[in-house]
């Protein structure tokens, strides 16, 4: 069992690995289908004639892989309450099938507040193979302090 992570253990300029995630031309047709149904995202003959020469993940696909990296690799052993906001969410490059994306999530900022919580802003990364950024985040979490006369076991 992984420690616990407080919002003492995170420090501005912290980065986490997230691990990686393929991206199947199944998975991009299903999701297209289920929440974004633009020919982009569910018809390959459409998207083969447009600017980007056929199929490409949405962008709230591609939001929802960054998302199961960060809980996998970082919040599901959080102390972490909510997701405050998004400040920002930039598709750079598009996602086709196949591609191998990799996340990191830096900690820019912990502001601790009065009732034992911090707010944390970080910036949540996707790069493809090739090392093209395809998406950045940037948002605020809100974290638990660790409780009083908690161990000293929580490490990033």
């Amino acid at each position: 069992m992984k420690a616990v992570l407080y919002a003492e253990n995170l420090q501005p300029g912290t980065v986490f690995e997230l691990g990686c995630a393929k991206v199947s031309r199944e998975e991009i047709l299903d999701f297209g289908r289920r929440f974004d149904p633009l020919p982009l995202h569910t018809d390959e003959n459409a998207a083969a004639g447009s600017r980007f020469g056929g199929l490409i993940a949405s962008g709230f696909h591609t939001a929802a892989i960054l998302q199961r990296l960060s809980v996998e690799a970082v919040f599901s052993r959080a102390a972490l309450i909510v997701g405050r906001e998004i400040d920002s969410l930039r598709m750079r490059a598009p996602v086709r099938p196949g591609d191998v994306l990799h996340g990191t999530m830096e900690i820019v900022e912990v502001r601790p507040r009065d009732d034992n919580t911090a707010v944390v802003r970080s910036r949540g990364t996707l790069t493809n193979d090739s090392g093209t950024v395809v998406m950045e985040v940037r948002g605020e979490t809100l974290w638990a302090h660790r409780p009083t006369g908690g161990s000293a076991g929580g490490v990033a």
